[in-house]
């Protein structure tokens, strides 16, 4: 694929790559000190302060997965400054974007005047994150998108945004045919009516056209994001001859929707494929409804790679429960540009986006880079069932797994022009 390869040996970025290479367990504290003795890369200086903005939709219809997000950013930054290793500290202020595009920039704007921040996380909500996009690149600021619809690294990505989250195309290239193949090739489509479930619509239906001539779709069906009774389209949806319905959806409104679907019966007589069911504060807030769910997985913390299992007992000892993908996210976007501003040796964002496009690293997932075609992280993907034994919540049985390479979609269909 074009744009593809991890930046290759040249001076001393073979032994960089080979610091990188070892960090293993050790996560950000081990590899800054490594780094720490190579030298400066494009700044030929060192950094004693980054300043940080993370935007998180503290209230709204993602509040719920915004507490996850926060607390695997707070984790992150604090593993980085307590590194006794580490060449510089970040300073972090915060903020709410209440799922809101015009608070999410208004946030954001305060956090680059007021705190100075050239580096932003953060946002749920994809059409917060595509402002985002827009406010990073006319503040030449590094944002990192909490969101996943394909536009955000697709025809609206910038040089200035590197998503560390799983997009909508890496979940529908992983699952779509395994849908058609395992639940059925009669689909019927239900969305949320906004960036993230009309990416989720294009990217699925595409994929199931071109890898099975028995495809049919059989409906579709779009709720207003927010939407709190979902009577009417559950009632068309069972009456329909559909196998399957692919749900793009999340936070409440996957929630409101998966309750009542089955309530009524929905998740028993038709197969019900979710993209984000498998997320923890979902099917914590459905209990025994979560059962039965399919759904494309970025993340569960059982995942033995990279140093996820480190990650994940920190994090229970910092907040008392297991991360949630949210977590995972906001955890490694922050480290992954970290990482990058250390190997630049310079907080100027221009250098760091220099130097952090196409790096490899190690991550919570093993090895990984922002592509340098579309600066969009080249994540696993699992399919998953959620299966409730008792307890809390639904646990998450993983069918198969897509590695990161065979998830992403080629450089040439992303309609990302960097």
């Amino acid at each position: 694929m074009v744009g593809d390869n991890p930046k290759k040996a040249n001076g001393f970025g073979a032994t960089r790559r080979a610091v990188l290479g070892a960090v293993g367990a050790g996560g950000f504290a081990g590899v800054a000190g490594c780094l720490g003795n190579i030298g400066g890369g494009g700044g030929g200086g060192s950094v004693d302060t980054v300043k940080y903005g993370v935007l998180n939709p503290m209230t709204g219809p993602y509040a719920g997965l915004a507490e996850e997000q926060r607390k695997g950013a707070k984790l992150a930054i604090q593993t980085i400054n307590e590194s006794d290793e580490s060449e510089f500290t970040i300073d972090a202020k915060y903020g709410d974007t209440q799922a809101d595009a015009e608070t999410g920039r208004q946030e954001a704007q305060r956090l680059v005047e007021q705190h100075d921040a050239s580096f932003l996380m953060g946002a749920i909500s994809s059409s917060v994150a595509l402002g985002l996009n827009e406010f990073a690149s006319e503040e030449s600021v590094v944002y990192s998108p909490g969101a996943a619809a394909i536009p955000i690294t697709g025809k609206n990505c910038n040089k200035y945004v590197f998503r560390c989250e799983t997009n909508t195309a890496q979940i529908a290239e992983a699952c779509s045919e395994w849908t058609l193949n395992n639940l059925g090739s009669k689909v019927w489509f239900h969305i949320a009516d906004y960036a993230y479930g009309q990416s989720v619509l294009r990217e699925w239906r595409s994929r199931m056209k071109k890898s099975s001539a028995d495809f049919t779709e059989v409906g579709v069906s779009r709720a207003e994001f927010g939407a709190k009774n979902f009577d009417s389209f559950i009632s068309q949806i069972k009456n329909s001859d559909a196998d399957v319905v692919v749900v793009g959806s999340t936070g409440g409104d996957l929630i409101n929707f998966a309750k009542q679907a089955k309530s009524q019966g929905l998740v028993g007589q038709k197969k019900v494929m979710t993209t984000t069911g498998s997320f923890a504060v979902i099917r914590g807030a459905l209990g025994e409804a979560a059962d039965g769910l399919y759904s494309g997985t970025r993340y569960v913390p059982k995942i033995d790679a990279g140093d996820n299992q480190q990650f994940v007992k920190a994090y229970k000892k910092a907040n008392g429960t297991e991360p949630d993908n949210f977590a995972r996210v906001a955890y490694d976007s922050i480290r992954m540009v970290a990482n990058g501003i250390k190997e630049a040796g310079s907080a100027d964002p221009d250098e760091v986006v220099d130097t952090l496009a196409g790096l490899e690293m190690d991550t919570l997932f093993g090895k990984n880079s922002f592509r340098e075609c579309d600066h969009q992280a080249k994540n696993p993907v699992w399919v998953g069932r959620n299966v409730f034994e008792g307890g809390k919540m639904a646990d998450v049985k993983l069918i198969k797994k897509v590695e990161g390479d065979q998830a992403i979609p080629p450089c040439n269909q992303t309609g990302c022009q960097l």
